[in-house]
This record gives C-alpha cells, sequence and structure tokens, in this order.
C-alpha cells in the first residue's frame, strides 16, 4: 500500500561552539572526545540526505581539529551523506580547519573567516622573579626538556625549534584547505591566504574560502524544501559539572582570561 503524504526530509544539525581543547576543569570546550558520538549519532540518522553543522569558534587545538575534522569525513563518505557548514560569529583558525569537512561552507556577511596560520603565546618572567628575590630551580634529564621555560631566558636554538614544529602545523593545515577548497580559493587576486589573516564572510566568499552567505534555516530550506525538519544535536551544557567544579578562583580567572583573549583576536 502507498502513501499520498510525502515524507518530509530531516537534517541533522550538529552544533560546534566554543574554543576547540582544553579550556579548564568541567569547561564546555569543543573536542572529539565530547563530539565524536554527537557526530556519529546525526550521521546514523537514515534517509537524511546531509548533515549540517554550525562552527561558532575562533579556534584552538590543532590536534582536536585535525581529530573532528577527519571524523566528520570519514562518516560522510560511510553514510553517503553531504555536509554542508554555516559558520556563526567566527570560523577561524581550528574554526575554519574544522570547516573545510564541508562539501559547502555559508557563512553571515559579517563572520570572521580564515586565520589560517599557527601562533604560540606565553610570558616571560625572568625578570619579575629576580626582582622579588625568588631563584628558579629546574633539573632534567635532557638538555631540551626545559625549552622555552617562562622562567629561564630564552634561547635562540629553542625559538628555531619551536618555528619549525609551527611550519609543520601550517603546512598540514595548508593542506587541508588547498585539498577542500580546491580551485574555489582565489589565489590571483594578490592576496595571500595562507597568512594567518582573517576576513569577513563577505570577503570570504570572494576569496573563494566559503560557497556563499547565509544562515542555516535559509540555506537548508531551499536546498531541501520549507518543510524540511532540522533536528539538532548538540552536546548537553553541564551546568552540574560547573556546578561542581573543583577549580580555585584563580583557576578560574587564568582559564577565563586564556579563552577571552582567543576570542577577542577576531573583536568578540
Amino acid at each position: 500500500m502507498f502513501s499520498i503524504f510525502k515524507k518530509k526530509k530531516v537534517i541533522p544539525h550538529i552544533k560546534l561552539n566554543g574554543v576547540i581543547g582544553n579550556v579548564g576543569k568541567f569547561k564546555q570546550g569543543i573536542d572529539f572526545a565530547g563530539q565524536e558520538e554527537i557526530i556519529k549519532k546525526a550521521f546514523s540518522l537514515k534517509k537524511s540526505p546531509a548533515v549540517a553543522i554550525s562552527i561558532n569558534s575562533p579556534g584552538g587545538s590543532p590536534v582536536q581539529s585535525h581529530l573532528i575534522h577527519d571524523y566528520v569525513k570519514q562518516q560522510a563518505k560511510k553514510h553517503k551523506k553531504k555536509v554542508i557548514i554555516f559558520a556563526e560569529d567566527v570560523a577561524a583558525s581550528g574554526g575554519y580547519l574544522i570547516a573545510c569537512c564541508g562539501d559547502e561552507i555559508y557563512a553571515n556577511q559579517s563572520s570572521i573567516i580564515g586565520s589560517i596560520g599557527v601562533i604560540y603565546s606565553s610570558f616571560g618572567f625572568t625578570e619579575l622573579i629576580s626582582k622579588i628575590g625568588v631563584q628558579r630551580r629546574v633539573y632534567t634529564a635532557g638538555k631540551n626538556k626545559s625549552t622555552l621555560d617562562p622562567f629561564m631566558k630564552e634561547k635562540d636554538e629553542d625559538i628555531e625549534r619551536l618555528k619549525n614544529i609551527q611550519l609543520d602545523l601550517h603546512k598540514d593545515f595548508i593542506d587541508v584547505v588547498e585539498k577542500s577548497r580546491g580551485i574555489k580559493l582565489k589565489k590571483d587576486m594578490g592576496i595571500e591566504l595562507f597568512s594567518g589573516e582573517f576576513w569577513s564572510g563577505r570577503r570570504a566568499k570572494e576569496l573563494g574560502l566559503i560557497d556563499g552567505i547565509g544562515n542555516a534555516d535559509q540555506i537548508l530550506k531551499e536546498k531541501f524544501g520549507d518543510d524540511v525538519v532540522i533536528k539538532k544535536f548538540e552536546k548537553a551544557k553541564g551546568w552540574l559539572a560547573r556546578k561542581l567544579s573543583s577549580e580555585s578562583n584563580t583557576e578560574q580567572v587564568i582559564n577565563i582570561l586564556e579563552e577571552r583573549s582567543i576570542w577577542q583576536r577576531y573583536g568578540f
């Protein structure tokens, strides 16, 4: 017996929001362990032609970014589903790397997109500890074990070693972007796409970093009809974990400042 009713298409919609990686005890960051089951369930939804993923992230851990990117690609291939990415406020650095798992990438015209580069930042306290009469004592097995210790003077060879690692990570990032975007990238516009610079969504479209301007609701209705059902898949907020947090006030302040500093690179 045939049904006279046309079934509505259901599109799973995964939401990724926050700094990528560990941002403190009980803190809601984006990591592979926390997203693996959510991604798996979204792709397992039968008869859905595509999976949508919204990203709002200034980046973070390159390892966690690659793990999530690769797992989404693996699931998409396994279930033969298209992946449609939507950038919200920011899809920069590791956030953009994850976005490159998509067959198509959309953003708001005012979204921040790009920052294809690698950064390391820290503080040096050598003069401070000498002024307050603190003596640093470090004992290692392995001459490079104390590389870039913030309480010791920088060494040229340590900086060179760090830069070589950054170059490796940067090359990996560029490879992901070029494989994902291919001939869509506009490399002939006199702009260095892989310098770490970031752009508005409108400019990112001109440069080929994204495919179009629009939000998830709008684009999914255009593609799958006004009656499409968008089913959200999102990590739980974890309010109980925050209540039970054993972080000291100092740890909480440091974690908040570190997270805010990452967002503020892009004006948020």
